[in-house]
């Protein structure tokens, strides 16, 4: 009796142990997919919710302090205020960021672009310094616009990017920008919801110049850059644009939201 005891004992510690084991492993294999899914939470919060905070943040400071400067008057002949129907003059090199498309999370763009800076920038900015502010009543939007659309410099920053090369605003030509549709403050996340007659305004140090929409061209693809030419007009869907010179306003953005796959464009025209 002893013999077979000592016989069966051996047997039932090493079955604990592996039991023992292969618990540890399954404890070790579920820690590691809790650790990494809180990982990713973390990103997903960053991307969707920091980053607008931080970048809503940062463009609410540059209103402000657009606005507190242009309150301090200039001498009438440095202000320049332009005209509808005046020459746009020729403006900063092409911001070396500035072309969108090449890459699927570039925020927003119908094409390529370089060249006009838009109203003139004060002594020692740069080119990303905001020079004007964009507001779309209709969406409660408020948001700085600077030059050039790179991502780091100026829509990572919660801005709206002026296409180098575009017309400036209140002038005959095509006035194009670029917006986040989502995070990074996502200024144009919802111009889906414009309609023809919405206004909006853009104001710079010489003045307010107040634009009403007209056509909405709910999907192109990214490099349909006739939409930022100086008379619009949509390559992909050439149904979508215009015929002759006039004083335009373009937006653009990705669409669907999450996605990068096509751009969404927003035409308005000067009223006033």
């Amino acid at each position: 009796m002893r013999a077979r005891v000592g016989q069966r004992i051996p047997v039932v510690v090493q079955s604990r142990g592996r039991r023992r084991s292969g618990a540890r492993v399954l404890f070790v294999c579920a820690e590691t997919v809790v650790t990494c899914g809180v990982l990713v939470l973390l990103l997903v919060v960053h991307q969707l919710w920091w980053t607008n905070l931080e970048a809503r943040a940062e463009a609410l400071d540059q209103v402000r302090a657009l606005e507190q400067e242009w309150a301090v008057p200039l001498p009438e002949q440095t202000l320049g205020e332009p005209t509808v129907g005046a020459q746009t003059p020729g403006g900063d090199p092409a911001d070396e960021d500035s072309v969108v498309g090449d890459r699927p999370d570039d925020g927003a763009s119908a094409g390529a672009s370089a060249g006009s800076a838009g109203e003139p920038a004060s002594p020692g900015t740069s080119r990303s310094d905001a020079f004007a502010v964009l507001r779309i009543p209709r969406l409660g939007l408020t948001v700085p616009v600077a030059h050039g659309v790179s991502k780091r410099s100026v829509l990572d920053k919660g801005y709206v990017g002026h296409y180098s090369g575009t017309g400036d605003p209140g002038r005959v030509g095509n006035f194009a920008l670029a917006g986040h549709r989502n995070t990074h403050g996502e200024p144009f996340r919802y111009i889906n919801r414009l309609e023809e007659g919405d206004e909006i305004s853009v104001r710079t140090r010489a003045r307010t110049y107040v634009y009403r929409v007209d056509q909405v061209l709910r999907q192109t693809a990214p490099r349909d850059v006739g939409v930022i030419r100086p008379v619009p007009r949509s390559l992909v869907k050439p149904s979508y644009g215009y015929d002759a010179p006039g004083a335009y306003l373009t937006l653009t953005t990705c669409t669907p939201e999450f996605s990068s796959t096509y751009r969404l464009v927003v035409w308005a025209k000067l009223v006033r």
